[in-house]
C-alpha cells in the first residue's frame, strides 16, 4: 500500500477523470440514446406480444365459448328432431294400424254378408228339392194308387233311398 501512495501522480489522476469524464459525456450524447430506445422498443414490443397473446387468449375462450354454445345447440336440435321422428312414426304406426283394422273389419263385413247370403241360397235351393222331392213322391204315389198303406211306405223309402242330397 506504501508502494501505491508513493507512485500516485495527481497529474496522471487528473488526466484519467477528464478522459473518464469525456467518455461519460460521449457515451451519454451517442450511446445512451439508442440504447435506451432499443430498449424501450424491445420493451414496447415484449408488452405488445403480452398483450397479444391475451387477446388470443381471450378470444380462444370467446370461440371455445361459442363452440360449446353451438354443440349443445346442434344436440338440442338433434334431440327435437329424433323425437319429431318418433312421434311422426308412431302417427304412421297407429294410423296403419287404425286402417288395418277398418279393412279387417269392412273384409269380415263383407265376408258375413257373403256367408249370410250363401246360406240363404242353399236353404232355398234345399226347400226347391224338397218340394221338387216331394212332388215326384206325391206324383208316384198317386200314379201308383196302391191299394195298401205297407206298399206305399215302401213305395216312399225306395225313393228315398234313390235320392241324394248334396
Amino acid at each position: 500500500m506504501d508502494q501505491l501512495l508513493n507512485d500516485f501522480s495527481p497529474g496522471l489522476f487528473i488526466m484519467q477523470m477528464v478522459i473518464l469524464l469525456i467518455l461519460l459525456f460521449l457515451l451519454a450524447k451517442f450511446a445512451w440514446k439508442p440504447i435506451m430506445a432499443s430498449l424501450t422498443e424491445r420493451e414496447e414490443g415484449i408488452q405488445n406480444a403480452l398483450d397479444a397473446a391475451e387477446e388470443a387468449k381471450k378470444e380462444m375462450q370467446n370461440l371455445q365459448a361459442d363452440n360449446d354454445r353451438l354443440l349443445k345447440e346442434a344436440r338440442a336440435e338433434r334431440d327435437a328432431m329424433l323425437k319429431e321422428a318418433r312421434e311422426i312414426k308412431d302417427n304412421i304406426v297407429a294410423e296403419a294400424k287404425e286402417e288395418a283394422q277398418e279393412q279387417a273389419a269392412i273384409m269380415i263385413e263383407n265376408a258375413k254378408a257373403t256367408i249370410k247370403q250363401e246360406q240363404q241360397a242353399a236353404v232355398a235351393e234345399l226347400k226347391k228339392k224338397v218340394a221338387d222331392l216331394s212332388i215326384g213322391i206325391a206324383e208316384t204315389v198317386v200314379k201308383k194308387e196302391l191299394a195298401s198303406q205297407d206298399d206305399q211306405l215302401k213305395l216312399v223309402e225306395g225313393m228315398l233311398e234313390e235320392v241324394t242330397l248334396n
